[in-house]
């Protein structure tokens, strides 16, 4: 099978992450949960009491502990320094801060070169805010997703309670759109639309109805 990159973009709760671990399963590739990442220096960021202003000492702290993923039949595990820290970075404290810690070019710079490293030699499927457009530029498939606001927070709610996570739900969906202004109105690599990017509105669609038309996406490129 041809080992191609796909970059899949999109705001948050528009289903990137599920349609790629699905992707990634189906085709044999690796997937790359970059939003993960940033997830990971904003809990270290609180866990070591580094303001999310400080871009130099959260570049420390990414040199510091090592981020790792591991995959798994239960799916993708995320570590750091060999802690699993899947579930700790998926609290609300890390949920409205990464946003602040992710517009930082430094932070940005270092997450970037390691995420590059993981797609050199192809067969990756990877998903955030700006693969598509300062990640992986060369990517043979972008795809960018969206869904409404509405739809986006009852995804997350639902997902929240699923793991435990007691939340408001007017105030998630508050905190939504206040990520979604950050993430698009940042000085460095903003959510945007890659120019070459295909659109999917995954209002009201099914997982697997993203995922086939993801699909039919990469076939009518040409490839797999």
């Amino acid at each position: 099978m041809e080992k191609i990159n796909i970059a899949i973009d999109g705001p948050a709760s528009s289903g990137k992450s599920t349609v790629a671990k699905i992707l990634a399963k189906d085709y044999g590739f690796i997937y790359t949960d970059t939003g993960a990442m940033y997830r990971s220096v904003t809990y270290l960021a609180i866990k070591h009491g580094v303001a999310f202003s400080d871009a130099k000492s959260l570049v420390n702290l990414i040199h510091q502990y090592p981020i790792t993923f591991k995959q798994t039949e239960e799916g993708q595990l995320v570590f750091i320094d060999g802690e699993d820290v899947s579930q700790a970075i998926r609290q609300p404290d890390v949920t409205n801060n990464v946003s602040e810690v992710s517009a930082h070019e430094l932070v940005r710079k270092e997450l970037v070169k390691q995420q590059q490293i993981i797609a050199e030699n192809g067969g990756v499927v990877m998903d955030g805010r700006d693969i598509g457009t300062a990640v992986l530029p060369n990517a043979q498939v972008k795809i960018f997703l969206v869904a409404s606001v509405l739809e986006r927070a009852q995804r997350r709610y639902k997902e929240n309670q699923t793991k435990g996570i007691q939340t408001d739900f007017e105030t998630l969906k508050a905190e939504i759109e206040k990520r979604d202004y950050i993430d698009s109105h940042r000085e460095v690599s903003p959510l945007k639309q890659a120019k070459d990017a295909v659109l999917i509105d995954t209002t009201g669609k099914s997982i697997e109805d993203v995922v086939a038309t993801i699909k039919t996406v990469v076939k009518d490129k040409g490839y797999l």
